[in-house]
């Protein structure tokens, strides 16, 4: 009999938690030959989702809860969810029914046909605006460009991994996580599973474009050194030009023996590099401050208050 663990992050999430568990529960019990349990992290809800999960773990001999002191991020709570996990797999999906239940079934005959894992992919963005569905597009085009790991387009979480996929990923330690980057950072035979995307029936995404913008710009800065590579390089090619321009200046001058005004030039090149300047600086603090973050060594989590009896080897990490 094989043990799944399925590791559910939650955050306000009390209008559609139960839903979750009740469509999910109903797809496990088609499947033969797997014990199921869940392992639901509360990030920091500040509605009713705390107490939910705890009545869930009372009467549910296959759920337990993990809550967190605070809302630490939904990257957090996986790693925080697959620390304590025990099983020979391990499941890592969303509560709000985005990531349908429905392809559990598939996942499982996945592993049983020898692949390391099984991840989900949409094949389409029923419901997002043009706008995100572009800039999402976007995001894996040009992560692909610029990192070594390759991220299919529309990859989510969702996902069952080995146990010994879940091992590899929790072995790098990082404060800064990317979850996305570092399934695919770690390898294995992957089997991708296609569905159509779900909109949500209850609350509400708690993905702004502001959260977006960061979750790319971890993704990218956290796989790759090459946005500083290419500092390095729109430096040089601006200080060609800039050299150029002064030998042409000095001959036309030699030449003509007439001064070349340059006011204009002169405060757009001022203007042109000192915008150069701050992206390039902002681009150098970005990393800057993932390396301040890491350096601290602060735990990921901290954990409040769990239903678990054992688990992981430590209470924070």
């Amino acid at each position: 009999m094989q043990s799944v663990d399925i590791v559910v992050p939650c955050f306000n999430e009390a209008s559609g938690i139960e839903s979750f568990y009740a469509e999910t529960r109903k797809v496990l019990d088609t499947i033969d030959g797997c014990i199921f349990h869940f392992i639901f992290i509360n990030d920091g809800s500040s509605d009713k989702t705390p107490d939910i999960l705890a009545r869930f773990a009372k009467i549910n001999s296959d759920s337990d809860y993990i809550s967190l002191s605070r809302n630490f991020g939904k990257e957090a709570a996986i790693y925080a969810g697959l620390k304590f996990s025990t099983g020979d797999c391990v499941i890592v999906m969303d509560a709000d029914l985005q990531h349908p239940p429905d392809l559990i079934p598939e996942m499982i005959a996945g592993i049983r046909e020898g692949y390391d894992s099984c991840a989900a992919k949409r094949i389409s963005r029923t419901g997002e605006t043009f706008f995100r569905s572009g800039l999402s597009r976007a995001f894996y085009r040009i992560s692909n460009k610029m990192t070594d790991v390759s991220l299919a387009e529309g990859v989510v979480d969702y996902r069952i991994m080995k146990r010994s996929v879940v091992d590899a990923v929790l072995s790098l330690g990082e404060v800064q996580r990317f979850s996305k980057g570092l399934f695919a950072w770690v390898g294995f035979d992957t089997k991708w599973i296609p569905y159509d995307n779900i909109t949500r029936e209850t609350g509400k995404s708690k993905w702004n474009y502001r959260n977006l913008f960061k979750y790319a710009m971890d993704g990218i800065t956290s796989f790759s050194v090459l946005p500083l590579r290419l500092v390095t390089a729109m430096g040089f090619f601006i200080s060609v030009i800039a050299f150029v321009y002064i030998i042409i200046t000095l001959i036309k001058t030699l030449i003509t023996g007439i001064d070349v005004p340059g006011y204009v030039t002169t405060l757009s090149a001022v203007l042109f590099l000192g915008g150069i300047v701050e992206i390039s600086i902002g681009i150098i603090g970005e990393y800057i401050g993932h390396i301040y973050m890491e350096a601290k060594k602060r735990p990921i989590f901290i954990i409040k208050g769990t239903s678990l009896k054992k688990g992981g080897s430590d209470t924070n990490e």
